[in-house]
């Protein structure tokens, strides 16, 4: 093993893929100092394969055994207690559903029927105002062409509905 022909194809392997390969023992959970550990332990278990000589020929394929070699020890590694990740608790895992949960929904749906009913004690204009602006995201000027008024009365209605909004909603 101590051939010249041997050293000179590990150490090509070595310039050429170290850096990946511990790149990888980091992504699979391990420190740095033991990804280089791993990363040293498979090119000592690709040196002694039998199938070695075959890999000297064939440089992708004995890069793909590195990378699976250290894949699996870095796994190994970390699946060993000291090292384990802990296990989240299932009250603090995040749900994998997307939707509210029945009380976030139930609150949410209460705060639009309030809002509803607020929308609807405002007066015509004031109403109109905030279906535009707020709701149909218009611009000042566009929903004062809309209404026949002045971008600064739109301004000022709008204003005076937000607030009768707020006060509605906070009683």
């Amino acid at each position: 093993m101590s051939s010249c022909c041997c050293a000179d194809w590990v150490s090509s392997l070595a310039r050429g893929h170290a850096g990946r390969l511990a790149s990888i023992a980091r992504k699979e959970g391990v420190g740095a100092a033991d990804a280089l550990d791993v990363v040293q332990d498979a090119f000592q278990a690709l040196i002694v394969r039998s199938d070695a000589t075959a890999l000297r020929a064939q440089p992708d394929a004995a890069a793909r055994v590195l990378a699976a070699t250290v894949r699996n020890a870095a796994r190994n590694l970390r699946r060993r207690h000291h090292n384990a990740r802990p296990h989240v608790d299932i009250a603090e895992a995040p749900l994998a559903d997307a939707t509210p949960r029945p009380d976030e929904a139930l609150a949410t749906a209460a705060a639009a029927a309030q809002l509803e009913g607020c929308m609807a004690r405002l007066g015509d204009m004031h109403r109109h105002v905030v279906t535009l602006r707020v709701l149909e995201e218009l611009s000042g000027e566009d929903a004062a062409a809309a209404l026949g008024v002045t971008p600064g009365h739109v301004a000022v209605l709008l204003h005076r509905a937000r607030k009768q909004l707020e006060r509605c909603m906070t009683d």
